[in-house]
């Protein structure tokens, strides 16, 4: 497992790369201190598991960072560790395809468990959008929900806006995660989604969560 590190504070990169190597001891950790750097290394490292970037790095604004690394490295995952927790860019990282938007505030167990939630194959979520996605919705979004997704399809909806793996999905409906992956695949095409952190943005905006 390779993970790279992108923040221009030395300081970070070290203590998250040290929290990192006990996390998973087996891990390769890789620094970079701007965007640049991180697209020069996701370029030259075919193997990577998955990048943390920060959002304020001086040499590039970070919606072109974000998009650069992700047209060199699209198969690998993205998970944003900042300071800022402007609804707004968290929305908006999500919109592009990251697997999770973690705080800088957030303490070293909640690190821990949205990294190892990303690892595991699921979508870390701010508790303030899972709080905004998950509360109960009106009789107006229910119909428009079942109108749009079949009864399992919005099921498995709730789920990922909670941010669980196809693992924890399958075990809550007591299903395959083959199937699973096929409830997430029709719901994303019904509601016009390339992920699965745009199929719960998309799912609010609609109404239908």
């Amino acid at each position: 497992m390779k993970i790279l590190i992108a923040d221009d504070h030395a300081l970070f990169r070290d203590g998250l790369s040290l929290h990192l190597e006990k996390m998973a001891p087996k891990a390769v950790i890789l620094q970079a201190a701007n965007f640049s750097q991180a697209v020069k290394i996701a370029q030259s490292t075919s193997d990577l598991t998955l990048i943390i970037i920060d959002l304020d790095m001086p040499d590039m604004d970070w919606t072109e960072g974000l998009q650069t690394l992700k047209d060199v490295a699209p198969q690998v995952g993205v998970v944003i560790v900042s300071a800022s927790e402007d609804p707004k860019n968290v929305k908006k990282a999500l919109l592009m395809g990251v697997n999770g938007y973690i705080p800088k505030q957030s303490d070293t167990k909640v690190l821990t468990s949205a990294l190892r939630l990303v690892l595991d194959g699921g979508t870390y979520l701010p508790p303030s959008l899972v709080e905004h996605a998950t509360k109960n919705i009106s009789h107006d979004a229910s119909v428009k929900l079942n109108k749009i997704l079949t009864p399992r399809q919005a099921e498995v909806l709730s789920y990922v806006a909670e941010g669980m793996s196809n693992k924890q999905i399958a075990y809550k409906m007591s299903v395959s995660e083959a199937t699973v992956k096929l409830h997430i695949n029709a719901l994303l095409r019904a509601v016009g989604a390339t992920n699965r952190t745009q199929a719960v943005i998309i799912a609010q905006k609609k109404g239908l969560i």
